[in-house]
């Protein structure tokens, strides 16, 4: 059986209760297609990367960040037993630092630079009246970037390194990133209800 979304969805949805969670992976799933589109590679692949990239997080969660035990290992454990190609396993498995697993392949690069940030533009958007992305500008980004007692749980670290690693300015990535989205926040549980 080949992958594509339809069987990336059904493992997502067995594995994966929180709705706030599901819609975290469906934000990097937007967003590693439109790197893949920008990068010229495969979009479904990339894609499914993304909406992969945390489907074990529920039921294995990894608070010692062991890089052999719990999320992402036994999710990439599980994906590889399906037949996942092992450049998407690496790359899901780069996204956790503490795997210890290099980026090497734009794709790995690209869902590290993409994880942090979706979940941090989307409590940006989460914040503001219209709870929209569609007026978020990248100043207001970068500002509540600075902003630690906001959105706790992002690694700001980790958003500025994603943009170094991939060689382009943070203000670009993030610019980036808005535009990606915005055609889709209501998929993310965004806009006027």
């Amino acid at each position: 059986m080949t992958w594509n979304r339809d069987r990336a969805l059904q493992l997502m949805h067995e594995y994966t209760a929180s709705d706030a969670l599901r819609k975290h992976m469906y934000a990097v799933e937007i967003a590693m297609r439109a790197m893949a589109e920008r990068a010229g590679e495969d979009p479904e692949a990339w894609g499914l990367v993304g909406l992969l990239h945390d489907f074990d997080y529920e039921r294995y969660p990894n608070a010692a960040h062991s890089p052999t035990e719990e999320h992402p290992a036994e999710g990439v454990r599980i994906l590889a037993g399906e037949g996942f190609p092992e450049p998407m396993q690496r790359a899901i498995l780069g996204h956790a630092n503490y795997c210890g697993v290099a980026r090497d392949t734009p794709m790995a690069r690209a869902l590290f630079a993409v994880d942090e940030l979706a979940g941090f533009l989307v409590a940006c958007a989460l914040v503001r009246p219209a709870r929209s992305l569609q007026d978020l500008e990248v100043s207001s980004v970068k500002k509540k970037l600075k902003d630690k007692a906001f959105a706790r749980g992002v690694n700001r670290e980790d958003v500025i390194r994603g943009a170094e690693e991939l060689g382009v300015p943070l203000e670009e990535h993030i610019g980036f990133m808005l535009e990606a989205l915005r055609p889709h926040e209501r998929t993310l549980g965004l806009g006027a209800p």
